[in-house]
């Protein structure tokens, strides 16, 4: 019998369908929940896998992480408090959406493109494993410190709509990033003698912060409005499908191909892909004004390319055995414990196994749809809650994530430090995303400068000597320069203007 006929026989079981829906549900829920991640719910599956046969294994986390990216687009739509950190790119975006009354528009697009995105990277992880894990095997400490310097150059100067207070928001996160012993001398920085702020601040309850409690301190201050204008448009979510596969195609491919790029790359994973993604789809939009405003466009891009960087992440873990992210390294783990060592061996003596998740992974996405179709109902009831009700319910979860982070009330006290801070930004009109992936990529960009500092002796033109590290410095220094030119000629219009 050849592989593919035995991994037909390898999924099309009782106990592996029974897994994979279960598995589905569990990740719906918990990517649902701020602060629950999708790493956070593969974990808690790993005693379960001990338990079980390989292939049932693997594809029950399988499914839970798809599951979990998706279903954190659900609360960022609704409330702007996104599930998990791959959302938080375009919260804002499907939260104005939501106010506008365009809901129903708003989550079709996510359940769509997900479904699509992870089928897209599913099919490159098919067919173009090999070749993708050899490219992200050339990058070294210098391509990864431009790739982090790509990502907030984008943030600020491509995605934000001012970028001197994008500026801002990002120093912020910077600084944040510095906090604690994540530096090579290993030399506390402004831990005011704090233990707890030894080991830095935690990503997970600065997000809840920043996103849930500043949205939650807004609404108190607001005097807790009704949910009236929200309300509007929430029907028939597939409504919108065809009219936005025939606009949006392009967007939705460039998504695609970019999220798979990034999330080939060990260590990147969707949340830089959305991020990036969000960005790119903003400055070659021909309506660059609308975003932010409620743009669905730039949601089918940053989604597009968060999930199909779910499924390549797979590559470089599968074909090598080095892990694309936090997930895949969790079930490199479980792989090893079940005697099946990721690495080119995989494919020649356990053909039928990887087979066998390739066919999950395509299952999972596809039973996305009608799960994510139900879990959208249910939770479209969180609107006919009044916010007096709703915000201290949210409030109660948001300290659950905070807590659950790292089982420490220190997490709620950074989740509610943070609430403020973002509560003063917002009034300030201080985009958030900058601050957030300063945050997460603060600690990337320095511990890569340094090393390829050290590696070269100190000289800057280190940076350029590798071909790939030169094509991506080339492009984050000509955003720059370009952004630079472009306010100066602003300033000199402004000067020339005549008074009055």
């Amino acid at each position: 019998m050849d592989p593919i006929s035995q991994a037909f026989d390898l999924v099309l079981q009782w106990q592996v369908v029974g897994a994979v829906v279960a598995a589905a549900i569990f990740g719906l829920l918990v990517g649902a929940i701020p602060g629950l991640t999708a790493t956070m719910a593969t974990a808690l599956l790993v005693p379960f896998a001990f338990f079980m046969d390989p292939v049932p294994a693997v594809g029950m986390m399988v499914t839970c992480a798809a599951m979990a990216i998706f279903a954190g687009d659900i609360p960022g739509t609704l409330l702007r408090i996104p599930g998990t950190p791959a959302s938080a790119a375009y919260a804002g975006e499907g939260y104005a959406m939501t106010l506008r009354g365009q809901a129903e528009l708003a989550l079709g697009a996510n359940l769509l493109y997900s479904a699509l995105g992870g089928l897209f990277g599913t099919a490159v992880l098919i067919f173009a494993a090999p070749t993708l894990a050899e490219i992200a095997l050339n990058f070294s400490s210098v391509e990864y410190f431009w790739m982090a310097l790509l990502g907030l150059t984008c943030a600020v100067f491509i995605g934000a709509s001012s970028p001197l207070k994008g500026l801002i928001s990002l120093f912020i996160g910077l600084f944040v990033a510095t906090i604690g012993l994540n530096n090579p001398a290993g030399v506390p920085r402004f831990t005011f003698g704090s233990s707890d702020l030894l080991a830095g601040i935690d990503f997970i309850p600065a997000m809840i912060g920043l996103f849930a409690v500043s949205t939650v301190l807004s609404t108190v201050a607001a005097g807790a409005p009704a949910w009236e204008v929200a309300q509007k448009g929430m029907g028939n979510i597939f409504r919108s499908w065809g009219t936005l596969l025939r606009t949006y195609w392009r967007q939705q491919l460039r998504g695609n191909v970019l999220g798979t790029t990034i999330g080939a790359l060990p260590g990147a994973g969707a949340d830089i892909a959305a991020w990036v993604a969000y960005a790119i789809s903003r400055r070659f939009s021909r309506q660059p004004e609308k975003y932010g405003t409620g743009h669905v466009e730039g949601i089918v891009e940053a989604t597009s390319a968060n999930n199909a960087a779910v499924s390549s992440a797979w590559i470089p873990a599968f074909v090598f055995g080095i892990p694309g992210d936090t997930i895949t390294a969790i079930v490199i783990g479980v792989l090893y414990v079940k005697g099946l060592n990721p690495g080119p061996t995989l494919f020649l003596f356990n053909p039928q196994t990887i087979y066998a998740v390739f066919l999950i992974f395509i299952l999972a996405n596809l039973v996305m749809i009608p799960l994510g179709w139900l879990v959208i109902k249910l939770t479209k009831r969180l609107l006919q809650a009044p916010r007096r009700i709703l915000m201290p319910l949210i409030l109660a979860f948001c300290m659950v994530g905070a807590y659950a982070s790292n089982n420490s009330v220190y997490g709620i006290v950074v989740m509610l430090v943070f609430g403020v801070l973002g509560f003063f930004m917002e009034e300030n009109d201080i985009p958030i995303a900058p601050c957030i992936l300063g945050i997460v990529l603060g600690p990337l960009l320095e511990d890569r400068f340094i090393s390829a500092m050290i590696r070269g002796d100190g000289s800057l033109l280190f940076f350029f000597e590798r071909p790939i590290a030169a094509g991506l410095g080339v492009v984050v220094l000509s955003i720059w320069a370009f952004s630079l030119i472009g306010w100066l000629r602003r300033r000199r219009k402004l000067a020339q203007a005549p008074a009055g």
